[in-house]
């Protein structure tokens, strides 16, 4: 249950770096230049411990080439600050969960088992400094942002009354977005499909109908890109959720909870992410892969409740 001293009706704006498409369903409300969130403190701080050799890279775990037309660590610091300007509007509003919350525990415990494995895919998130917190809001969201800063809002633990399971879905996911450096990724592919559609309408002798394809055109283009973008975050965090001891077919239950609470998306065509039908039929497909993944992996130790009332 909340603290007193902890409010969850607060309104905290959502960070600039975190991907806002005029869709406004329930969990991608979000994700423009990248994953999502909360940043200050340590690895060590969290006990978040790196157990144990790199395992060599999967399948799933394979940054764009057009990740190399943004600097990292620009992206990286820019999060960070855009972060901390969130976490301190929280913390103004008594919206930041403090350390003794039972959701606050339960993000960081579950995350304490994911973080391991995703430091396995990329190199630089070794050096981040991953933080996990909860914001006091009632929007069904959660992100992580590039640099390894994790936030899952109160609304989406205690509307949706995830179990342990679905939390590890919807983390692995994000984690898999800054793993992927989807920030990076859609910048560069930003850049390089507006200018060939402007090239395009210039050599053609389109004039101001080209720019106006050029708009519509890059529109529908980075769509797709988003949309490919949620597709191989949810490949690569089912395998880091399963890894941790976390149940894939979570998956297929969270999403079913989703398109309860989605009415009123737009088609898929039209959508910044896959459709909730699309994606569980996709994670059924995957789940003879992960399933022995799953029976391998040593189990968590401890459970938690969704949130009360």
């Amino acid at each position: 249950m909340a603290q007193p001293d902890f409010t969850t009706v607060a309104d905290v704006a959502v960070p600039a770096l975190v991907h806002q498409h005029d869709c406004r369903c329930a969990l991608h409300a979000r994700r423009r230049l990248g994953g999502a969130l909360i940043g200050g403190g340590a690895l060590a701080a969290l006990g978040l411990g790196l157990p144990g050799p790199a395992r060599a890279q999967d399948a799933e775990c394979k940054p764009s080439a057009f990740t190399k037309f943004a600097s990292a660590e620009q992206v990286e610091q820019a999060a960070g600050q855009q972060y901390r300007q969130m976490l301190q509007q929280a913390a103004e509003q008594r919206a930041l969960g403090p350390a003794d919350n039972a959701q606050v525990q339960r993000l960081r415990y579950i995350a304490k088992r994911i973080i391991p494995f995703a430091i396995t895919c990329n190199p630089r998130a070794q050096q981040w400094r991953w933080d996990v917190n909860l914001i006091g809001s009632q929007e069904l969201n959660a992100f992580c942002m590039p640099g390894g800063k994790i936030a899952f809002y109160y609304g989406i633990l205690a509307k949706l009354k995830l179990d342990d399971d679905e939390v590890a879905t919807i983390m692995g996911h994000e984690v898999a977005h800054a793993l992927l450096e989807h920030a990076r990724e859609r910048m560069g592919k930003s850049f390089a499909t507006r200018g060939a559609i402007e090239l395009g309408a210039a050599l053609f002798g389109l004039g101001g109908a080209g720019r106006a394809a050029a708009d519509m055109g890059s529109q529908l283009l980075a769509l797709r890109f988003s949309r490919d973008d949620e597709s191989e975050a949810d490949a690569l965090g089912l395998l880091m959720s399963a890894r941790a001891g976390y149940r894939p077919e979570a998956g297929v239950t969270l999403w079913q909870k989703m398109l309860a609470a989605n009415k009123g998306a737009p088609p898929q065509w039209l959508s910044t992410h896959p459709s909730g039908e699309s994606r569980i039929r996709d994670i059924e497909a995957r789940l003879p892969r992960l399933d022995p993944v799953y029976e391998q992996a040593a189990k968590p130790d401890r459970r938690f409740a969704p949130p009360t009332a």
